[in-house]
């Protein structure tokens, strides 16, 4: 049997051997991604930073550079001893608190309702809420101040807070949300004797933590950040939003950037905090959802 040949070494062991390197190779690469994309969304904020410690000659001679070459924390102090900044930022977080609690209320509500009951027109309801996404807010500015002008709420929180109690794209994900829930449980908490209201409450939002977490932090950060319709609602100079009186730290001749910044970076904080907190639920929550 000299004649016959040794079978030859199959090839997957060297593909095998090198596996765990391609692996590591690949886990790098996208470590390095990663990086590269946190550095590119941090850069702002650290800019922001820059502007707010450097002198405002500085800014004035163009001097600025990466890495401020003097500190000096005079844009925090002007813009928190000069303005009301800190007024300002408890009015947008009462305002912005209030508003996600209702918001959140309705469109857990209205999505229930349009995921997992059925009646007439529930398509067209849907495709009627769905419609309004389209409308740009501008348009709804002048209908918005005549219905809260008429209510007697002009220059009041209730003014910026009730016109957007309920958000058509918060309602199209607690619906989306919804459908991924089985009818099944549903209806054996029915067969239990719990009402309508009972089941929303002790079955359903345990289970819709995530969709709660990423209406909590999309509403509040843009109630947060808004500034046309609080502009429009508020006239006292004590109740203006931070977004609102931010605007009036730039004037017709000069700025003052590092305050600007300085301000900026205190309406930054919150919404960054929020999310950090809520971080892992909200993206299970847009997961969920359907939402890629």
């Amino acid at each position: 049997m000299s004649g016959v040949r040794a079978p030859a070494r199959p090839r997957a062991d060297v593909h095998t051997a090198r596996g765990p390197r391609e692996r590591r190779g690949a886990r790098r690469g996208k470590v390095v991604v990663l990086l590269v994309l946190s550095l590119v969304w941090l850069f702002p904020l650290y800019w922001m930073l820059v502007t707010a410690v450097s002198p405002r000659d500085d800014l004035a001679s163009g001097r600025i550079g990466i890495v401020p070459t003097t500190f000096d924390p005079g844009g925090f102090t002007r813009a928190l001893t000069q303005f009301p900044v800190l007024q300002w930022a408890q009015n947008s977080l009462a305002i912005a608190v209030v508003a996600v609690v209702i918001t959140v209320v309705v469109d857990v509500t209205a999505g229930y309702v349009l995921a997992k009951h059925r009646f007439p027109g529930r398509a067209v309801v849907f495709f009627l809420i769905i419609a309004t996404l389209m409308i740009p807010v501008q348009v709804l500015l002048i209908p918005q101040f005549d219905l809260v002008n008429s209510l007697g709420w002009i220059n009041s929180y209730w003014a910026v807070i009730i016109p957007r109690s309920a958000e058509a794209f918060g309602v199209f994900l607690a619906r989306q949300y919804f459908l991924s829930l089985p009818d099944e449980l549903l209806e054996a908490a029915q067969l239990d004797g719990a009402g309508q209201l009972r089941t929303l409450w002790s079955i359903v939002l345990p289970l819709s933590r995530p969709l709660v977490a990423v209406l909590v932090v999309m509403t509040f950060m843009y109630r947060w950040n808004e500034f046309a319709w609080p502009l429009v609602a508020l006239r006292n100079p004590d109740l203006y939003t931070l977004p609102v009186g931010l605007s009036f730290l730039q004037s017709q001749y000069t700025t003052d950037y590092p305050a600007l910044m300085a301000g900026a970076l205190v309406s930054v904080l919150p919404v960054l905090v929020l999310f950090g907190i809520a971080q892992r639920q909200f993206v299970a929550g847009i997961a969920r959802s359907g939402l890629k």
